[in-house]
């Protein structure tokens, strides 16, 4: 079984920011494979389904992204999986809007969500898949950025890259995150 996480912060006053969009992958990917998003524990909203065969798990945690670890512990914890069983979807303000970039491991990166779970998992170990939401504007408060919503004409850039995102944890899945990384990193 997988665990395929996506990262933001719960609420509509969050939806559709830059920070949320590991949520909105999830639930292009929920729509896709037919998996209801209707299960609330572990700190996520979550559903289980198949992709490619694979049994998964989808969730957005529900604890803001600072605290995404915490959820991400709770599930691997009761579903009984590693840490090489997780996927998790985050935004990136080192790509460009529309760009992605897998990675097999790595570090957080500078970003809290990401240093909160690799701190609860205890590893860096882990498949990772950075959604470019662009960077941020000279003067501006990062935490300001990353809650803002985009603008009307990068919507279909987002779109596109959130549609590549879910063909790539297909591939991931089918694959391995290799092929996934030589098909779709910018």
């Amino acid at each position: 079984m997988k665990i395929i996480v996506g990262l933001g912060n719960p609420g509509i006053r969050y939806a559709g920011t830059r920070h949320n969009i590991g949520f909105s992958v999830i639930d292009e990917l929920a729509e896709k494979y037919n998996i209801a998003l209707d299960e609330k524990k572990h700190k996520a909203v979550f559903g289980k389904g198949l992709i490619e065969g694979e049994k998964v798990i989808l969730a957005m945690p529900q604890t803001f992204m600072n605290l995404s670890g915490e959820s991400v512990r709770e599930l691997l914890d009761y579903y009984r999986c590693s840490t090489e069983d997780v996927i998790v979807i985050y935004d990136d303000i080192d790509l460009d809007i529309g760009k992605l970039r897998i990675r097999e491991k790595g570090s957080a990166g500078g970003h809290n969500g990401m240093k909160n779970i690799i701190a609860h998992l205890g590893s860096q170990e882990f498949v990772r898949i950075r959604v470019g939401v662009g960077e941020k504007p000279k003067g501006m408060d990062l935490a300001d950025y990353v809650l803002s919503r985009f603008a009307k004409e990068d919507l279909p850039l987002i779109r596109e890259s959130c549609t590549k995102a879910c063909e790539a944890v297909s591939v991931i899945l089918a694959e391995n995150a290799a092929a996934a990384m030589n098909r779709y990193n910018a």
